[in-house]
């Protein structure tokens, strides 16, 4: 929901303005980019690509899915929905808008880290939980 949510505040936002882009403070910039590649943009794509990385993508949600309900422990259910829940919003903005809004810009004077979005964010959240889950929490 907040992903939902954000990112259909920048879009009307930029929208509204006119602009593409929207300074924050000396580490933080909003960017509008529309992302039609991987995650942070990576493998940019043609259409044939960008549907067959679409449709990849969907596979990997329904075998998230598959091991979320096989699994029995509680925080490797937690991370795994998580991963989830961010896959699922980047997914449905591939299928509605063809291309995924990416609008945080972190940066560091002159270096720029990839641009993302509150799902991003989410699936990494998810991904790191997992790892740290198993390396913590693995039954032994």
């Amino acid at each position: 929901m907040t992903d939902r949510t954000s990112k259909n505040y920048v879009i009307n936002f930029f929208l509204t303005h006119g602009s593409d882009s929207y300074y924050f403070n000396s580490f933080l910039n909003f960017v509008l980019l529309w992302n039609t590649g991987m995650a942070f943009g990576i493998f940019e794509s043609d259409s044939y690509t960008y549907h067959a990385f679409s449709f990849l993508i969907f596979l990997v949600i329904i075998f998230l899915i598959v091991w979320l309900f096989r699994s029995n422990r509680k925080f490797e259910k937690i991370s795994i929905a998580l991963i989830i829940g961010g896959a699922l919003g980047n997914w449905f903005d591939r299928i509605v808008y063809n291309a995924v809004p990416d609008f945080i810009d972190l940066h560091y004077l002159d270096f720029h880290w990839f641009v993302f979005n509150v799902s991003d964010i989410i699936i990494s959240v998810g991904i790191l939980l997992l790892i740290l889950s198993d390396f913590f929490l693995k039954n032994k």
